[in-house]
């Protein structure tokens, strides 16, 4: 480690500009896909990349479907007469739908098939049982839509966590109305659906086209191969975003000030990415814009600096353990692998492209209040009192030390289609990412 590296990383354990910067974004209003908030987080990113002295710091536009929130509303209209609090999910169709009430349970494939829901509106929870395969709310969603419900509700199972969101499809307008509800809705949703009671659901929503931006900068030397950093720069527009994703955007922007002060052995393109939230669209961009044959790895920080210690996922590459590995020894900080391959965030697009992965999340202390599933991420709580600037200087000073290690090494072999399958169905996501319209075309 040089002395310029040591300094940066001594430096940072001082910096006040990670919550200087995580404060400015979550001031923003509305950084939802394709919006004026998100275009000014765009700007904000930029700004930082150009502050650490990154090199041809600029905004690159790109098209896609944005959707708007209007109002939603729901009410149960017999046996009885009462509204509830909703809020609807991104891409949901406008419309008004009157029908019985249905519970799916989970949402499980088989809990959907077990009755009927064709014509009725169907009530899901957010978890999934203990012991069973991981259900995406995409895929629950799909599932209830193909099997013919005229509407879709998901509620909380945490107490106190307020209605969730979260996209209904990879960047398109959804077949139908769908919203999100609290626990405690959702507990007196399922107790009506066994008496057969019906319910009326408005959502005023709309779907056109629209922009977004992705914010990209380079560090180190003009190498032909380069790895790529990302974080999404977006959030929901239900809340300020703090905790997703961010955490994570201030992550690579406190990370920059370190690579900047690094002898990197290859060039590393860093880009706060667009429209994640509602379909990794601005990854998929980034990945159009490149020459991926000359990508030499990704590194997606989304999840780190939220909670105390590092997790890293390999995504099924044997080069990123080591990295981790090293890493994690040389710095004397746990960092906690996950083995799996997912496609719910930015390294996606890239996998698919046959780029090998390395994302940077963290783990939480799930006893803790809010903490449980999904945590405070995708409800009204997402909010900058949540976050410890501690953890986005430490996990900084860790990303950057990531980041250079996968740029020191040789070649890092590539993911092939067949091994991401394998990887996939062991994990038994295939059924959910063909029911959400997700499964890439071609792949067996």
């Amino acid at each position: 480690m040089t002395d310029e590296t040591a300094r940066a990383l001594g430096e940072m354990w001082q910096d006040d500009y990670p919550w200087a910067f995580l404060t400015k974004l979550t001031e923003l209003e509305n950084r939802m896909g394709g919006h004026p908030g998100e275009e000014r987080a765009a700007e904000l990113v930029v700004e930082a990349f150009e502050r650490a002295g990154a090199r041809n710091a600029h905004t690159e536009a790109f098209d896609m479907n944005c959707w708007t929130r209007g109002s939603a509303e729901l009410a149960v209209t017999d046996p009885v007469e009462r509204s509830f609090e909703t809020i609807a999910l991104p891409y949901s169709l406008a419309g008004d739908v009157q029908g019985e009430l249905v519970d799916v349970g989970h949402g499980m494939p088989e809990e959907i098939d077990a009755v009927d829901v064709a014509g009725k509106i169907a009530v899901a929870s957010t978890t999934t049982p203990d012991g069973s395969r991981f259900i995406h709310r995409m895929e629950k969603f799909g599932h209830a839509a193909a099997a013919g419900a005229e509407a879709f509700i998901f509620h909380n199972h945490v107490p106190g966590q307020l209605p969730p969101t979260g996209s209904l499809t990879f960047g398109d307008e959804a077949a139908l109305p769908a919203v999100g509800v609290s626990k405690e809705t959702g507990a007196w949703l399922t107790e009506y659906a066994e008496t057969g009671a019906t319910a009326r659901l408005v959502v005023d929503a709309t779907t056109e086209p629209g922009t977004s931006h992705n914010a990209v900068a380079e560090f180190g030397p003009e190498t032909d191969e380069e790895v790529v950093v990302v974080a999404h720069l977006d959030g929901h527009d239900i809340a300020e975003g703090a905790l997703d994703n961010g955490c994570g955007i201030t992550t690579v922007v406190a990370a920059a000030h370190v690579l900047a002060k690094m002898d990197l052995d290859t060039r590393v393109r860093v880009v706060g990415v667009g429209c994640e939230e509602i379909g990794l669209l601005g990854a998929q961009a980034l990945v159009e814009s490149l020459d991926t044959e000359r990508t030499k790895a990704v590194v997606n920080v989304d999840g780190a600096g939220r909670f105390r210690d590092m997790l890293a996922y390999m995504h099924g590459s044997e080069t990123m353990r080591s990295v981790i590995e090293t890493v994690s020894d040389e710095a004397n900080q746990p960092i906690s692998i996950q083995e799996g391959v997912h496609p719910f965030s930015d390294h996606w697009p890239f996998l698919k492209a046959g780029v090998p992965a390395l994302q940077l999340h963290s783990e939480a202390d799930v006893s803790a209040p809010g903490l449980r599933g999904r945590g405070w991420g995708h409800t009204h709580a997402d909010t900058r009192d949540k976050v410890d600037d501690r953890n986005l200087r430490e996990h900084a000073m860790l990303a950057a030390l990531l980041i250079r290690e996968v740029a020191s090494r040789g070649e890092i072999p590539r993911p092939e289609p067949d091994g991401i399958v394998e990887n996939l169905r062991e994990q038994e996501y295939e059924e959910g990412m063909r029911a959400a319209g997700i499964w890439p075309d071609g792949w067996n």
